[in-house]
């Protein structure tokens, strides 16, 4: 201690003696010291932040997702994320689903090869984790002979900008296949069969331009429900509405089985320990020259106006959904029940369209191990009722039987898909019930 105190004596008399060096600097002079000594300290946190970036991998900021390529600032409030996708198709004896006369007995056989889905996908978020936003391109859609080149042309089929800043409530503002029914949101990529079921052309309200609010309520509760309703032009995709009227739709989802709300995919790919289950209720309105909807926007039901023909509010159409999923350990079921309503306002006739899918999915390994992990055996049954295109005071009534087979070699990420369809229409205008078999191989990968 005595000598801490005779060091810091001296230093004092050092300080304070004339002509010493500290006593003879200006105020100006020890201010610039001062300065100097902050740009010192700053010089050694700037080094020590990059000493700590240089530290930490590059991978941490460009890497790959499985799928796509992720790029993510050092904050992490930024991110973009780019994938591309490629769906591989043959098809024998047809590539749709037969619904007349005609396609069941004068259309003629063709065996085809398809790239069906050409994608690039573009998604993220900025400023927060919970401002979302996603772009998808369909780089070369497939067309017939008789189509003219615009028909296979790269076009921008989603655009949307999600933000949620919590679970109780979000919305979403783009152009998205809107959240009415589960089969047509699940992507084609995310499909247990190579398509959609006969249903899905009658009644998906496919992707439309608007506004959607949404929502999760009373998580970790047996009252848990997702929640969205939203409006929009109601003219499919990347079409303006010219008149007043709006498409309107709502969509309420109970998850009453485990805490978690199933996500947009099909098959039980992740092997879900805890049964997890779901029925909704989804209700849409519109009033408009569209009878239905699909990836090239408006269309009409056969029999009816074509909407290009049509007045801007020739058709009023009301419809609804009852869904129900599970999955548990391998096995995954989906149905959907449909009812559709359309007026006709030039004719005053109404015409009413009923359809119901129900499917199930199984990993058979869980019982015989001997089969392989990644193999997955479906079954699909599909019927639509609907107006005779001939005569609309009858009705044509189609069933679909598939049965199909999956092998997932990466997850939906990169699967091959081989099912086999009986498609039969009894067409009570010509009193006739006619069949056709048809076969399909897939390879859908992501990168």
């Amino acid at each position: 201690m005595q000598k801490l105190l005779g060091m810091l004596l001296i230093l004092g008399v050092l300080i304070s003696a004339p002509g010493s060096a500290w006593s003879d600097m200006s105020q100006n002079e020890l201010r610039l010291l001062a300065l100097e000594e902050k740009f010192d300290a700053l010089r050694e946190d700037r080094q020590a932040l990059f000493d700590k970036l240089e530290a930490k991998s590059s991978g941490d900021y460009f890497k790959y997702t499985n799928p796509g390529f992720e790029f993510t600032s050092p904050d992490g409030l930024f991110s973009t994320k780019l994938v591309w996708r490629a769906q591989l198709r043959f098809t024998h004896p047809n590539r749709s689903d037969p619904r007349t006369e005609a396609n069941f007995t004068t259309g003629e056989d063709s065996s085809n090869f398809e790239a069906r889905r050409l994608r690039m996908k573009i998604g993220g978020h900025g400023y927060k984790k919970w401002i979302k936003y996603y772009f998808e391109v369909d780089l070369q859609p497939s067309r017939d002979t008789d189509d003219t080149s615009s028909a296979s042309s790269a076009r921008v089929i989603d655009y949307r900008l999600d933000v949620q800043p919590s679970d109780a409530i979000g919305f979403r503002v783009g152009q998205w296949k809107i959240n009415y029914n589960r089969e047509r949101v699940d992507s084609s990529g995310r499909q247990t069969f190579v398509e959609r079921s006969i249903v899905n052309r009658e009644f998906t309200i496919d992707r439309q331009v608007g506004a959607l609010v949404k929502g999760r309520l009373f998580k970790d509760t047996p009252a848990f429900i997702n929640y969205y309703a939203g409006v929009f032009n109601g003219e499919g995709r990347s079409v303006n509405n010219n008149t007043t009227d709006m498409m309107y739709m709502g969509r309420v989802q109970w998850n009453f089985i485990g805490k978690k709300d199933l996500k947009w995919y099909q098959s039980d790919v992740k092997r879900h320990d805890k049964p997890a289950g779901q029925i909704a209720f989804a209700a849409a309105t519109n009033t408009g020259p569209c009878t239905r909807w699909s990836s090239s926007g408006c269309g009409n039901l056969e029999g009816l106006t074509e909407a290009a023909s049509a007045t801007p509010t020739q058709f009023r159409t009301e419809q609804w959904v009852q869904e129900f999923a599970f999955k548990w350990k391998g096995l995954a079921l989906q149905q959907e029940y449909h009812e559709k309503n359309v007026r006709d306002k030039s004719t005053g006739l109404t015409h009413d369209y009923t359809g119901l899918y129900a499917q199930v999915g199984y990993f058979p390994h869980g019982l015989i191990p001997a089969v392989p992990e990644q193999l997955e055996i479906a079954f699909r049954y599909a019927f639509v009722d609907a107006p005779d295109v001939v005569n609309l005071n009858t009705n044509d009534n189609r069933d679909e039987f598939t049965a199909g087979l999956n092998y997932f070699i990466k997850g939906h990420n990169n699967k091959i898909t081989l099912d086999y369809s009986h498609l039969t229409l009894d067409d009570e205008s010509a009193g006739r019930k006619l069949s056709d078999d048809r076969v399909r191989l897939q390879w859908d990968i992501s990168f």
